[in-house]
This record gives C-alpha cells, sequence and structure tokens, in this order.
C-alpha cells in the first residue's frame, strides 16, 4: 500500500499475471483452457498467452462483465473501469469457443463485441432438491443449537424445533401446529443486493399483523458472508420486531441446500450490474422447488416467470404486499405458494451435468 492506487493496481494486476502464468505453464499441455469471466484481469490475457504456447482452445465462459462489476464503487466514467472494458472486449475475442449465462447476454457479446457465443444457463446440482421432513427436523435441532429463531416456541418433553417435533411413540415427524414461515435469502453481502428493500417489507408485514391480518409469524433466514454483512447486521439490531425473527448464519455446506429444500419461500435481491446475468441463488432454489420473490432487472424474465414459478417485485411496498398475498392464511391455505411449488415440481429442469452434455460437448465436436 504505497503510492498512488493507481500505481498499486497496475503492479498487483502485473505481478499477478506473472505469478498465474508461471503456475499454469507448469501444469501438463490441455487440449482445452476453461476460463470463468469475471474475474477475467489478467485471466484473460494470460490464459491466451498459455494457449498460444500449448497450442490449446481456449474457452471463456461468461458469467458478467469485469468492468461493470468495477463501476459499482468506481463509477462507469473512471479511467480504470474503461480500461477493464477494452481489455475485456478485445481479449474476449481472441478466444475459440465463448460460453453465456443468458440469451441476452449473447445478443450483448455479438452486437457490442464481435463475440459469438453459445447460452449455456446455470442448472442445480444434483443435491439441490427438496428436504424430507425427517432431515428437516435434524437441520432444525442441529440449527437450534445456536439460532433462537430454530429453539421451539413453547417448552415440550418431546423433541421438538421451532417448525417440526417428532412423535415420541413412533418416532414420526410431524410439523408443529401455528408455525412461523419460513423465509430465505442468501447473499454475498455486497454493492448489488440491497438489503434495506427487504427489511422495509418486513416492517411493512410486521404492521400488517399489528392490523389484525392473518397472517403468520416469520422466520427469515440470510445466509452467507461478505463486506456489507456487519453493515446490515447494525441495522437489524435496531429492528424490534415482535412477529419476525432474523437471523443471517453461516451455514456448512451440506447444510445451505437441506435449508433451501425446507423453507416455504425464497426471497432474491441480486441486481446485475450488466443487466445481463442470472442469480445462481434463484437457479438453485428453484432446484429444490422452493419458490421465489425476486428483485427486477432486464433480462431476469429468462429464469423467473411471473405468476408461474415465482413473483417479480420492483420495491419493498410490492415485495411486502406479495409476502401478505402468499402467507394470508398459512399454513392451511398455500393458494399461490403451492402452484408455484407444484409448477416447479412439473418442469423436471435439467441438472448441471444433463445440461453441459448438451450444450457444450457437442460445441467441442
Amino acid at each position: 500500500a504505497v503510492g498512488p492506487k493507481l500505481l498499486q493496481y497496475v503492479i498487483k494486476v502485473v505481478v499477478q499475471a506473472v505469478q498465474l502464468l508461471y503456475t499454469m505453464l507448469k501444469i501438463d499441455q490441455p487440449s482445452y483452457v476453461l476460463l470463468q469471466n469475471p474475474p477475467g484481469l489478467p485471466s484473460i490475457a494470460v490464459a491466451w498467452v498459455a494457449c498460444l504456447f500449448w497450442r490449446s482452445k481456449l474457452i471463456i465462459d461468461w458469467h458478467n462483465y469485469g468492468y461493470t462489476i468495477m463501476s459499482l464503487s468506481h463509477g462507469r466514467n473512471h479511467p480504470l473501469v474503461q480500461i477493464a472494458k477494452w481489455y475485456e472486449k478485445l481479449f474476449g475475442r481472441l478466444s475459440d469457443y465463448n460460453l453465456c449465462v443468458t440469451n441476452a447476454m449473447k445478443e450483448d457479446l455479438w452486437v457490442n463485441c464481435n463475440i459469438k457465443a453459445v447460452t449455456l444457463y446455470d442448472k442445480p446440482a444434483s443435491y439441490f432438491k427438496e428436504t424430507p421432513l425427517e432431515l428437516q427436523h435434524q437441520l432444525y435441532m442441529k440449527l437450534a443449537k445456536d439460532y433462537e429463531p430454530f429453539k421451539p416456541r413453547y417448552a415440550s418433553n418431546a423433541e421438538m424445533s421451532a417448525f417440526t417435533e417428532m412423535d415420541e411413540k413412533n418416532g414420526h415427524v410431524i410439523k408443529t401446529r401455528g408455525r412461523p414461515a419460513l423465509l430465505i435469502s442468501s447473499t454475498s453481502w455486497t454493492e448489488d443486493e440491497d438489503f434495506s428493500v427487504l427489511l422495509k417489507a418486513l416492517e411493512d408485514y410486521e404492521r400488517f399483523i399489528n392490523e389484525g391480518v392473518k397472517l403468520p409469524s416469520l422466520v427469515c433466514v440470510i445466509t452467507g458472508k461478505g463486506p456489507l454483512k456487519d453493515y446490515y447486521n447494525r441495522l437489524i439490531s435496531k429492528l424490534h420486531f415482535k412477529h419476525i425473527q432474523i437471523c443471517t448464519p453461516w451455514l456448512e455446506a451440506e447444510d445451505y441446500p437441506l435449508l433451501l429444500g425446507s423453507a416455504d419461500l425464497g426471497v432474491c435481491l441480486h441486481k446485475s450490474s450488466s443487466g445481463l446475468d442470472l442469480p445462481m441463488k434463484v437457479v438453485d432454489m428453484f432446484g429444490c422447488c422452493l419458490p421465489v420473490c425476486a428483485i427486477h432487472f432486464e433480462c431476469l424474465h429468462e429464469l423467473v416467470k411471473h405468476n408461474e414459478n415465482g413473483l417479480i417485485f420492483r420495491d419493498s411496498n410490492e415485495l411486502a404486499e406479495q409476502l401478505k398475498m402468499l402467507f394470508l392464511g398459512f399454513p392451511k391455505l398455500e393458494g399461490k405458494l403451492h402452484n408455484f411449488r407444484k409448477n416447479l415440481r412439473a418442469s423436471k429442469q435439467l441438472r448441471w451435468d444433463e445440461s453441459w452434455d448438451q450444450t457444450v460437448l457437442p460445441l467441442l465436436g
């Protein structure tokens, strides 16, 4: 951390480029190098040089544009952002094959960068699926050791969580009467997700209950790690809800799909920096047949079909109204929630390995 920030950044990129090229050239010669972008600075240029040395084919998997992510902190007209934009366009055109995650990105790559790409939608891995009730109970009991919202609402001799209990006689698990609804959102706590939208919607939801609307209590779980987590935790600590509990756990890798498969509704606040990529968290939620409320951006309709597998909202007021509509009469009346889940089950979406076999293998001949 010496000298102007621009100089620090240039030195960092040069050092990373040398380290990466040295590491790559030590491995055996591959037929293909598959590179995900972003991050692409300096990896696209380094991978291209390595492929020249090996006479290998370079495949770039475009998940977003690095320069649009940089623009969130620096602004679109910052010199670094403009250099990154030029760099991505130049070296992107030097690849042999290109994959991208939406049809909107495919069109943008062709129109603005003269790059021909094939759309390979993100798909959930096979372990993202609905969680059986017995496994839900085990997960809730595990989480109840550390997180208050998962603990039972009243004392009982039965093995019990806030959502489930085990029958002492036959060992069967049932859902508790008057259980709260389980809302889940996952995040990397970065600038492209404004969680104040969800917090404001929860304030409105609490007001609906206080006004006499027949809505269930709510447990809101927000998972993930990231730079803005402490900031939002401070905001959450200032909220004083009677009917809503919020917790922000860091889950073990094997517990995350289990929790998605146990939840009643997912919420996505991801706003693409480019407007051209899709949130992987929604892909995983759909793999678990979990209906979603997602904030609107340009190409979201390629994943979330409004009123079919979830709902799209534009602000906190709209999200609050959607929560009220979906949870009215819960858990007895699951109207739209039930229909969304039924549609997700019926869709029988491809899994990751099947999608790869159908889309990428033909491309490689």
